[in-house]
């Protein structure tokens, strides 16, 4: 059981890495309908021609075995750096846009499948949503966490991420590749929580993304909130019913953290958010300040995608 548990293991973390996997006969009949937020959507093939947008998107669908079927990729550049293993695994795949790509942009590369959420690529109000790409023959699915910013949901939870993944798998005809990186993923943290101390309570945790004079935190629907109950601690904005929002410091100060998670991306690096929180007198008498109580985590790590099992790990770890 042991030789069996180590190998299954082993095949999730060469998943992480974004190595393709060998081809399994597809199992899925076309034409197929998914699920994405509020809409159904029919495919009547496997896409061939697809693009996601944002580094945690894209490591999605290579963790699928999916570089093949993609014509490119966008979101990355202009915000964030690309991991080292995705630049590896990306192969030459092009980057279409460095922020959002325009609906020209998608139509120059005859893109036929765009994989993006809610302020992940879509944007309400905005020229590229589901609805006017549909118009044009694109089809799309939308990040199940994302759906928050359209419609009513539940908290989110990891099972967003394995949710996805499945449909993933259903619409590219390749659901035994999902249901493997699902089993693997589940096997990990199963491990992982094992070998966790138990807590009489869960720990106060902060999560600081970016912004000095208002932070930009982490709500109930946003993957922290999820990821930080999964390793034993609450979200002390949790009560926020929105995704990423900005909030007040005076609220941090009162709710006194214990742990704060910072968002390593941008301009400014962890480091110099470490920095300010130190160096404000304003926060001195915070529990994870006094105590110098920081985890930082990558933003592929804190957005829904392959890398949350890691994160919780890494969370586990610091708690």
């Amino acid at each position: 059981m042991k030789t069996l548990t180590k190998k299954i293991l082993k095949t999730n973390l060469v998943c992480l890495s974004f190595c393709v996997i060998n081809a399994y006969a597809a199992t899925d009949n076309y034409p197929i309908t998914i699920e994405s937020c509020d809409r159904k959507v029919t495919f009547e093939q496997a896409p061939t021609r697809a693009v996601s947008n944002d580094v945690n998107l894209t490591e999605m669908l290579l963790a699928l075995g999916l570089r093949d079927s993609m014509v490119g990729y966008s979101g990355v550049s202009g915000w964030k750096n690309l991991s080292p293993s995705l630049v590896a695994n990306i192969g030459e795949l092009p980057q279409l846009s460095e922020k959002y790509p325009t609906r020209e942009v998608l139509l120059n590369a005859d893109v036929d499948f765009y994989f993006a959420g809610w302020n992940y690529g879509f944007k309400v109000g905005g020229d590229v949503t589901p609805l006017s790409l549909n118009k044009f023959g694109i089809k799309s699915y939308e990040l199940s966490e994302s759906c928050i910013h359209i419609m009513s949901r539940k908290k989110v939870t990891l099972e967003d991420v394995y949710h996805d993944l499945r449909n993933l798998g259903k619409i590219f005809a390749v659901s035994e590749r999902a249901e493997t990186l699902i089993s693997g993923y589940k096997l990990e943290l199963q491990t992982a929580l094992a070998k966790a101390p138990d807590r009489n309570k869960p720990l106060r945790v902060f999560v600081y993304d970016s912004g000095e004079d208002k932070p930009f935190s982490a709500g109930k629907y946003a993957m922290p909130t999820a990821l930080i109950e999964a390793a034993g601690g609450v979200n002390i904005m949790d009560d926020i019913e929105q995704s990423w929002v900005k909030v007040g410091w005076e609220s941090v100060v009162e709710r006194n953290p214990e742990v704060i998670v910072i968002i390593n991306y941008g301009d400014v690096t962890a480091e110099q958010k470490i920095a300010f929180m130190k160096n404000n007198p304003a926060f001195k008498d915070i529990e994870a300040v006094k105590n110098n109580r920081f985890v930082v985590l990558q933003y592929d790590e804190a957005t829904p995608g392959p890398r949350n099992i890691a994160a919780i790990k890494k969370l586990l770890k610091n708690f």
